[in-house]
């Protein structure tokens, strides 16, 4: 539940920098995927296998390294560690911007993906709110991610044609300086840490319980499945419209734009509905049929309707899953643990990252669209047989 008590004057400047900070990187990270696909074949080596994987090479990185720069922010302080990653996530985009193969725009990708500073802002959010306001603190910050996203999609395809893939990387750069500008002139001074902060620190040993206990375990898999059916998805849709539906990619955005905003009532019921169940199984399997359903009608589309529409049904089910999943480990993991849950599910959702832009690159490279249809058909199964086995809520309370 949130609390009904108002942020104070701290934690309302504080979550606001942090939510903004969370969507201007975001925003320039999710830029890419309407578009990467389509002006990636312009490069030297590259095939549908070679794109997926510098599509998704930022997901390799960003796992490997959330959870030590979220235990260094503990030793050096969450600021350095969150300028640093953003340092990196501007070289990056400066190396992807400038590359003329490729490979050398993996590169920049994986630099991007380096900066990986979600646990240390997810930890700086802890330090900065009381215990009571921690779970509408997330809440807020992880609905900036919704909204970078479906931003993202719409900016991503202007800014591509007005100067292609090079200049979506160079303002993904500006937006990061950005970023660094709110962490140093627009954030609190930094609190001293919160008994939120040091259980975090203090409870490290339990990282079994945190993997593992009290149905995390499966919210772990699901962030992690939904962003490699995002990732393997958009291997292949910006094509499909291109070659399969006729549609220019200069008027790719406002499809986008259209079908997104078809897709907010059906996401405002689903994410209410969250809050008027205590058993997430059903709502859960109900966003992941969504979310597939739309992607297989999107990709067999021969017409701009059924493309439409199976858009709709995958930002519905996208976006709903999206907010309702990092709600859902703030509930289940204990109060001592949030902030350790909070790192493993970042790292998982960006090791799908890779995972579908390696896995949906072969899959697409091997056997065209029924070959990746299949492959997210079979992950989907699986995904749903989890989900009624294991996504049963904990009975006992934190």
């Amino acid at each position: 539940m949130l609390a009904k008590e108002p942020f104070n004057a701290v934690e309302r400047r504080a979550v606001l920098g942090l939510a903004s900070l969370y969507c201007l990187r975001m925003l320039g990270l999710f830029m890419v995927l309407p578009l990467f696909a389509v002006y990636a074949q312009e490069l030297a080596g590259a095939n549908a296998a070679s794109i997926g994987l510098a599509l998704g090479a930022y997901g390799l990185t960003q796992a490997a390294l959330q959870v030590p720069l979220g235990w260094l922010s503990d030793q050096i302080g969450r600021k350095p560690v969150i300028l640093g990653g953003l340092s990196l996530l501007v070289l990056g985009s400066l190396v992807a911007a400038s590359a003329e193969t490729l490979t050398g725009l993996a590169i920049g990708r994986l630099l991007q993906g380096s900066g990986a500073i979600a646990s240390a802002t997810m930890a700086l959010a802890a330090d900065y709110t009381r215990i009571e306001q921690r779970t509408k603190a997330s809440a807020i910050i992880g609905a900036s991610i919704g909204v970078s996203f479906a931003l993202a999609l719409v900016l991503g395809p202007v800014l591509a044609a007005w100067g292609g893939l090079p200049r979506v990387f160079e303002v993904t750069a500006v937006m990061g300086g950005l970023g660094l500008m709110v962490v140093l002139f627009w954030l609190p001074a930094t609190p001293q840490l919160s008994d939120a902060g040091r259980a975090h620190i203090a409870d490290r040993e339990r990282l079994g319980e945190a993997l593992w206990g009290r149905g995390l375990g499966i919210l772990y898999a699901s962030i992690f499945c939904l962003h490699l059916l995002l990732m393997a998805a958009f291997t292949a849709i910006p094509s499909v419209m291109t070659d399969q539906v006729g549609l220019d990619p200069a008027h790719h955005a406002w499809l986008y734009l259209v079908t997104l905003c078809g897709a907010l009532p059906g996401v405002a019921v689903l994410v209410r509905r969250r809050g008027q169940t205590g058993d997430p199984r059903i709502l859960m399997m109900v966003t992941i049929i969504l979310t597939v359903a739309g992607l297989v009608a999107a990709l067999g589309s021969v017409s701009l309707a059924l493309l439409g529409l199976g858009l709709v049904l995958f930002f519905i089910g996208f976006t709903a899953l999206e907010t309702i999943l990092p709600a859902l480990v703030s509930i289940f993991a204990p109060t001592s643990l949030r902030g350790t849950a909070m790192g493993i599910f970042s790292s998982a959702q960006f090791l799908g990252v890779f995972a579908g832009g390696a896995l949906g690159g072969n899959a697409l490279h091997v056997g065209g669209a029924t070959g990746l249809v299949g492959v997210l058909m079979a992950l989907t199964l699986l995904w749903l047989g989890a989900v009624w086995r294991f996504g049963r809520a904990p009975t006992v309370a934190n």
